[in-house]
């Protein structure tokens, strides 16, 4: 689909699954949310948030409303077959389902969104992979909750602050070698004494680990595509986009 609120990539998915990335265009927001901000906690007119839902909702023909999390940089997993609506924003950063029409959803603006599907299309799943949630093991617990062997599964990342706009300190990189000494080829020395990380390479090292080979996207930078993008780190304000994959 050609419209600028939603981003084109190419993930090869099984019959009946779709998925999906907004961008920040083509929205009701104003100022420093303009335009198409999904993020209700981010001070942004609640109105502007409710009806930027329902484009997103309309414009991608849903069923239902996304399950929408109340997310926290942790590793918890909310599963959407469970759950109850009156339940939901659950507190999370990940969602499972096996159903149909209940979308899984994750919303970022420089932390990498990952979403995942069986190769039966049977389970979908949608996780928030900042560097917090990455060195916690959000993907980890998303991969056990949805019950599929790696190889059973394909995944795609999505927009995220890239290696060349991501500065962190030591005490990041440590937290990743110390689980994984081949961590250290996803941080990169500057000249004040830190170190440029690689959420992507960071991820997919992980996925492989899980035994998921079947790896898309990976390729935008939010940091350095603000026509496209929010992008927390270069704005320090602003709105949220959102990943979504859901079983029609």
């Amino acid at each position: 689909m050609n419209d600028p609120s939603l981003l084109e990539f190419d993930w090869p998915l099984p019959a009946g699954v779709r998925a999906a990335f907004t961008t920040r265009q083509g929205g009701a927001s104003q100022g420093e949310w303009s335009s198409l901000n999904l993020g209700a906690h981010v001070h942004d007119a609640p109105e502007a948030v409710e009806e930027n839902r329902r484009r997103v909702r309309a414009l991608l023909r849903m069923k239902a409303e996304p399950a929408w999390l109340s997310q926290v940089h942790g590793v918890a997993v909310c599963d959407l077959d469970s759950i109850k609506a009156r339940e939901l924003p659950a507190t999370a950063d990940a969602a499972i389902t096996s159903g149909r029409d209940h979308a899984c959803v994750v919303m970022v603006a420089d932390c990498l969104p990952v979403l995942f599907a069986s190769r039966d299309g049977q389970k979908t799943g949608a996780a928030h992979a900042g560097w917090r949630g990455l060195a916690a093991g959000v993907l980890e617990h998303t991969v056990l909750a949805l019950g599929v062997p790696g190889a059973q599964l394909t995944a795609w990342l999505g927009p995220a602050i890239s290696r060349e706009h991501f500065e962190v300190g030591d005490e990041v990189r440590q937290g990743f070698v110390a689980q994984d000494a081949g961590a250290a080829a996803a941080f990169t020395a500057n000249a004040r004494g830190k170190w440029q990380a690689d959420l992507v390479a960071l991820a997919r090292r992980r996925l492989n680990a899980l035994g998921i080979d079947d790896v898309h996207g990976g390729t935008w930078c939010t940091f350095a595509d603000p026509a496209r993008f929010f992008s927390h780190r270069r704005d320090g304000k602003g709105g949220r986009m959102a990943a979504l994959i859901w079983r029609e």
